[in-house]
């Protein structure tokens, strides 16, 4: 017995101190409304809970890098609003009663089968600290789904329903929104299924109340919980007091929030000589290929009449980069959300950076966009695994070099190979299997370098998959992996049934225990995702 005892006292004080070393994180320290991320554990007595029973929640298990990208994904969700987003306890609870909820982040789960996490719609503002649930067994302890999953529950919390998709004919054809598109543009409402798309947004959509039944959920989570948007950061006009950037041994940096669908930020350069602007704006991200990102940038480059220089928007990436020369002179850069091909721009919202150089130049320019290089136009065509480029150049004097540029990224950009001035042509045959994005740098005779429009061809093969899955099944599935793997099954409306990891190789998993249907399996290695469609007979 004393053994045991000693044991037990182990174990609490073991405990105690992994919750006492939990990373401690808040977004927005001066706002009262608040979001807790409970990752250290929690005993629930609620009424509305397990019939009243007492809850012991176990501790997350998810370790502190976990931890850090689930704080960052749910605080970028909300970092429009006057809220604070937090994993210390005690700025919870001195929060107000009715601006507050906590989300238990736990692998105590049987008590509640079926579901990912479960929350009650408008509790936030109840004042009796019911929780909400996640139950980060069943998403395979993967940040990314544990974090999709806490801004889903914490949404229902602010007073938000599920947002579901319809065909054209009104028919229902998911309950939980799955989304369209892949890559880095793929999206998904936060309120449906965001958990197999990268760009998860606020939405304006239907419920599972019908097709007409639209759910505002901006609006919702403004007006009906005791708190808005953040202030304003910048200014959205070019005549009142847009933020002045300041060039630095050629470099800038600064950062900023889209707030609303119609913010706007304006930041003013002055450059006392002609040169070369090279500027990037990234949304905030928890990864590579801005995973996690919530804003889809434009930019807009004025001049210092507030003319249209040029505007920047790729159609299939988030961030935006504009690479142009210019005379000395006052410019101005608008900053603000846009749309894709696969969404609006309704949920474009969320922090960014902008950064770059600007590298005085001899010689004058044009009025406007200055350089004797008037245009360089680059087309592209694939034919079987060879890529074929052609270009034309309008210029005023003799070009001196062209440079053929190679990216993976669309962002960071590699010389592939020199090409003589007087061609206008050049073919690759790409040695990887990924999308190709191309670019040209023009130099005249004068030193004057200039940007192509960028391109994107396929590459003639697709990668091999990770994973061999048996689609049409009866009591188990095989998955042939070559890697090491998480998964996770869900039914056709998203609900999640079963989650678990493998080694590479060939595995089985047993699904004698649910009913025939159609359920869709992911699964998830370092590096890589694939969703399968599985129908059981």
């Amino acid at each position: 017995m004393k053994k045991f005892y000693i044991l037990m006292v182990l174990w609490a004080l073991l405990t105690s101190l992994n919750a006492i070393s939990l990373p401690k994180f808040s977004s927005f320290p001066s706002a009262q409304a608040t979001i807790f991320l409970d990752f250290d554990g929690q005993t629930v007595v609620a009424s509305v809970w397990n019939n009243g029973t007492p809850l012991v929640c176990a501790a997350s298990g998810m370790t502190d890098t976990q931890i850090t990208e689930v704080f960052n994904r749910v605080a970028e969700d909300y970092r429009p609003f006057n809220i604070n987003i937090t994993t210390d306890s005690t700025i919870f609870l001195a929060a107000p009663l009715t601006k507050r909820i906590r989300i238990i982040i736990t692998p105590t789960s049987s008590w509640y089968t079926g579901v990912g996490g479960i929350s009650y719609t408008g509790s936030f503002t109840w004042g009796d600290d019911t929780p909400g649930f996640v139950f980060c067994d069943r998403l395979g302890y993967s940040a990314k789904l544990v974090g999709e999953c806490c801004t889903h529950e914490s949404g229902h919390t602010v007073g938000l329903s599920h947002q579901s998709s319809y065909s054209s004919t009104c028919t229902l054809v998911d309950t939980y929104n799955s989304g369209v598109g892949t890559g880095e543009i793929g999206w998904a409402p936060i309120m449906g299924n965001s958990y197999y798309k990268n760009l998860t947004r606020w939405n304006n959509g239907p419920t599972p109340n019908g097709c007409n039944a639209d759910q505002d959920n901006l609006s919702i989570i403004t007006t009906q919980n005791g708190f808005t948007y953040r202030t304003d950061d910048y200014s959205d006009d070019p005549n009142n007091n847009p933020a002045l950037i300041t060039v630095t041994n050629q470099l800038f940096s600064t950062s900023g929030i889209i707030t609303t669908t119609t913010d706007k930020d304006v930041f003013k350069f002055v450059f006392a000589t002609n040169g070369a602007l090279h500027l990037d704006a990234i949304p905030f991200s928890v990864g590579a290929n801005l995973d996690g990102a919530d804003l889809d940038i434009k930019l807009t480059l004025l001049n210092s009449a507030q003319q249209t220089i040029g505007t920047y928007d790729s159609a299939t990436l988030l961030n935006a980069v504009i690479d142009t020369s210019l005379n000395a002179g006052t410019y101005f850069v608008i900053v603000q959300g846009t749309g894709n091909i696969n969404t609006t721009n309704y949920g474009s919202l969320g922090s960014y950076t902008i950064s770059g150089t600007f590298s005085p130049t001899s010689g004058t320019f044009s009025s406007t966009v200055v350089t004797p290089i008037k245009n360089v136009a680059l087309t592209g065509k694939a034919d079987k695994n060879k890529h074929n480029l052609r270009w034309n150049i309008i210029a005023d004097e003799p070009i001196k070099t062209i440079i053929v540029q190679i990216s993976t990224d669309g962002k960071f950009f590699t010389t592939l190979s020199t090409v003589d001035p007087k061609e206008n042509g050049f073919a690759y045959t790409p040695t990887i299997n990924a999308d190709i994005f191309y670019r040209l740098t023009v130099t005249s005779v004068i030193d004057q370098t200039v940007f192509s429009n960028i391109i994107t061809l396929k590459s003639a093969g697709q990668p091999q998959k990770l994973f061999k899955v048996s689609t049409l099944v009866h009591n188990e599935i095989m998955v042939n992996a070559t890697e090491n793997y998480q998964y996770q099954l869900a039914d056709i409306s998203g609900r999640v049934i079963e989650t678990g990891s493998s080694n590479a190789g060939t595995n089985r998993i047993n699904i004698s225990n649910i009913p025939n249907g159609i359920y869709v399996i992911q699964m998830i290695t370092n590096n890589q995702r694939q969703t399968e469609r599985i129908i059981k007979q």
